[in-house]
């Protein structure tokens, strides 16, 4: 959780931070681009954003492959400051919501895949939501492998608790962690989309112009 309110604000400083250089071009955007924009902003500091949000965005989204790292949130954070920046005029505000749910999905879509990998083992619904309460927990108490480490923790032993069985338990356990493994893909895709959807965004909005 510190991590992300952290690379939150660096976010937000390093694209403020373009909003400095607006007096180095007199031509304003309003004669480059349409009113999907303010008109205060120069093509050239608009060009500059969009450079320095790609590249945050593109950062963010290999940054998935690193456990605990809420690449998906970075994105999601540096396309509101380009909604902020920019106005939230038509059609800003469709594609930003769309971008904000798909970030929600892309922050639960672990636990639900453990959750499911824990079901496909045959641990019953009490167990899976058990462990996945202790995912939550972990990865808030003990960043960035906490959460994993807890769920395999509490559904193992709940498991073999239950079942008297550690081979059995072992299985189920061994889904849970595929599950994992598999979140990693669906939210690299995820962060794929909503980087696909600024594109489209600023396209459709006339503010394209890298």
């Amino acid at each position: 959780m510190r991590t992300s309110i952290k690379g939150a604000f660096l976010v937000l400083a390093l694209i403020l931070s373009v909003l400095s250089i607006s007096a180095c071009s007199t031509t304003t955007v309003s004669s480059t681009v349409s009113d999907g924009s303010k008109g205060n902003l120069t093509a050239t500091t608009l060009a500059i954003l969009q450079i320095v949000v790609a590249l945050i965005m593109l950062v963010s989204l290999f940054t998935l492959i690193i456990p605990g790292v809420p690449g998906i949130t970075f994105i999601w954070v540096t396309a509101l400051v380009y909604a902020l920046v920019t106005g939230f005029e038509k059609p800003t505000w469709l594609y930003f919501g769309i971008i904000s749910g798909l970030m929600l999905l892309g922050n639960v879509v672990d636990n639900l895949m453990m959750g499911a990998g824990a079901r496909k083992g045959g641990a019953p619904w009490l167990t899976t939501l058990a462990s996945i309460l202790a995912a939550i927990i972990g990865s808030l108490v003990f960043p960035p492998f906490g959460g994993i480490i807890a769920a395999a923790l509490v559904l193992f032993t709940l498991e073999v608790i239950r079942l008297k069985d550690s081979s059995t338990a072992l299985r189920s356990t061994g889904e849970l962690l595929k599950g994992f493994g598999c979140s990693f893909v669906v939210r690299f895709f995820i962060g794929m989309i909503m980087i696909a959807l600024w594109v489209v965004w600023i396209i459709q909005a006339g503010q394209w112009l890298l």
